[in-house]
């Protein structure tokens, strides 16, 4: 549904606000490789991350890295979607049509609209915060590997 870039994304901004609930700053390595992806990736994700500051925020030198202010853990997931600027996604037609709507609608317009407002209500109820619940227990992961971290 999401780019590769903002897949990562997500999963990034989960790892680091877990860790960041037990105030540690997080380097750009440790992040790479608890979400599956490539080092200078996940640096050009974390550098659009950054650029606001709404999310997520960084010290350089000893002792630094990457970290999540404990309220920027009570945003909404769609939030991430408009830094990456993938939000659009959920405004789309599913078949990429650029003149679909309620008046001239393709075939899976009705149903799909149906959809695509749950989505859009999920991205704007569920937290950061919520995200990271899962992971502490074990009932979630981040990763492609066989346990979670």
């Amino acid at each position: 549904m999401f780019s590769k870039t903002t897949e990562y994304a997500l999963r990034a901004v989960i790892y680091i606000a877990q860790k960041s609930a037990a105030d540690k700053k997080i380097g750009i390595t440790e992040i790479a490789e608890a979400i599956d992806a490539p080092t200078s990736f996940t640096a050009k994700i974390l550098q659009q991350l950054t650029k606001d500051g709404k999310i997520i925020k960084s010290v350089r030198g000893p002792g630094g890295g990457f970290y999540m202010p404990a309220t920027a853990q009570k945003k909404a997931v769609r939030l991430i979607l408009e830094i990456m600027e993938e939000d659009e996604v959920l405004d789309k037609c599913v078949l990429g049509l650029a003149n679909c709507s309620e008046t001239k609608p393709c075939p899976m317009h009705a149903r799909y609209k149906e959809i695509k407002t749950q989505l859009i209500r999920l991205f704007e109820e569920k937290t950061i915060e919520d995200l990271v619940s899962g992971l502490a227990t074990g009932k979630t992961y981040i990763n492609n590997r066989s346990k979670g971290r």
